[in-house]
């Protein structure tokens, strides 16, 4: 069959990869791809934002199978727009997506389903949410409704950082529409956990768990970032807590969509702290999450293309998904001053001398058979090991084969 793979980050490389080792494809295309991804698969310059366009390619080239990597296609209706036009693809429809297009009604939904998160209020004009803030208890968490790029959430321990952060939002308009809408909630304590899950809308099959690393220095210091790394499975989740994690969050998410006339095929990611009280949602992402698939992807057994058909077909249930044994780590190589400004254009060397490991490419070019950075979060290394200390040891040895002008990486992904 021939696949279209939508997004050119690290997250599409490893989904391209993981799609390349079935026997079912012939041939892969990426939009609009990456220097890593052009190696085994045809990159098409098309905007991923660009519905139409992207439609008339699939149906031009007949493409048997589209798989979305980022939210924004999603939430433009993607899905609605091929699936309309006879084409298969994997991903939410456009109402589903909203479960990450937008806080606010996520918050919503999870109120009135009793399924639990933090305590919330909701503002859409800002004299009012800051005479809220002035007589709360700190600290709090200010999140913008809308898609940020994993930057319009704040943690706020006082006034002050409260109203600096509501004039980000709302006044700044730095993250434009999506900052029209804030959501003030509680600040939740505990060990955060990254779960992704297949679903059909019926059936649900969570994946091996992740811990991120999202804060750009060592020791989790410095403002957010997409993710510097993550391991998995996730050292302070287990079994039996994710079976307490599908019984009161992912299998009542679904259900609770679907008392709405919605329906959630796709991947869901259910991005979760553990408090004392017990698990409780942070977020929702309506897609596989970016570095989480770089870690997630490597321990899957299963042909992905099995997985994602049956969820299509809503079959799900009829597939035997398996994991390794095995222990990940991904660390994230970036460009010096992410996730502020940075300089792009560097050569990238070294990537061929990387041994037996999955090296991903995220933000890259490839010309004249060389790599330039050309981005953030340039690529990952990830390594397996029957032991986390193993798969740590692993992967900083040959990230360090990696060289480009202002490479940098965070020095304690894995250590547990």
């Amino acid at each position: 069959m021939n696949v279209l793979v939508i997004g050119g980050g690290g997250r599409e490389h490893a989904i391209v990869k993981k799609i390349n080792e079935s026997k079912k494809v012939k041939k892969i295309y990426c939009v609009p791809g990456n220097g890593g991804i052009s190696d085994i698969a045809e990159c098409v310059d098309i905007n991923v934002s660009d519905v139409d366009k992207l439609k008339r390619f699939a149906l031009d080239n007949n493409i048997d199978l589209t798989v979305v990597g980022p939210e924004v296609p999603l939430m433009k209706g993607i899905v609605d727009e091929f699936e309309n036009s006879g084409l298969r693809i994997f991903g939410p429809k456009r109402d589903a997506a909203a479960i990450e297009g937008s806080k606010y009604f996520t918050k919503l939904l999870l109120h009135k389903y009793n399924i639990p998160t933090a305590r919330f209020k909701a503002f859409d004009r800002y004299d009012a949410a800051l005479n809220f803030l002035k007589d709360i208890w700190y600290p709090v968490v200010i999140k913008a409704d809308g898609l940020a790029q994993g930057k319009g959430v704040f943690l706020a321990d006082n006034f002050k950082d409260a109203k600096e952060s509501l004039d980000i939002l709302m006044k700044e308009k730095r993250f434009g529409s999506s900052g029209d809408t804030v959501i003030i909630e509680e600040m939740l304590f505990g060990k955060e956990v990254s779960v992704l899950a297949f679903t059909d809308g019926n059936t649900i099959v969570p994946m091996v768990s992740a811990m991120d690393y999202k804060r750009i220095y060592d020791g989790d210091k410095g403002p957010n970032t997409g993710g510097m790394g993550n391991i998995a499975p996730n050292p302070y989740f287990d079994d039996k807590m994710l079976d307490v994690v599908v019984k009161t969050i992912l299998k009542p998410v679904i259900d609770s969509l679907k008392k709405e006339r919605i329906v959630y095929k796709g991947v869901l990611y259910a991005g979760l702290i553990l408090t004392k009280e017990g698990p409780k949602v942070l977020e929702f992402n309506a897609r596989f999450g970016d570095p989480e698939t770089q870690v997630v992807l490597p321990l899957l057994k299963t042909d992905l293309v099995d997985i994602i058909e049956a969820i299509i077909e809503e079959k799900l249930n009829t597939v035997k998904i398996e994991w390794e044994d095995k222990k990940a780590v991904c660390v994230v190589a970036s460009s010096e001053g992410y996730p502020g400004e940075y300089m792009t254009g560097f050569d990238i060397t070294g990537v061929e001398d990387v041994d037996g490991l999955c090296v991903y490419h995220a933000g890259t070019t490839k010309s004249n058979g060389k790599y330039k950075t050309s981005g953030g979060r340039v690529l990952e290394v990830t390594a397996l090991g029957d032991t986390y200390d193993e798969a740590r040891r692993k992967a900083y040895n040959e990230l360090k084969k990696i060289h480009f002008d202002g490479i940098y990486f965070r020095n304690d992904i894995g250590i547990v």
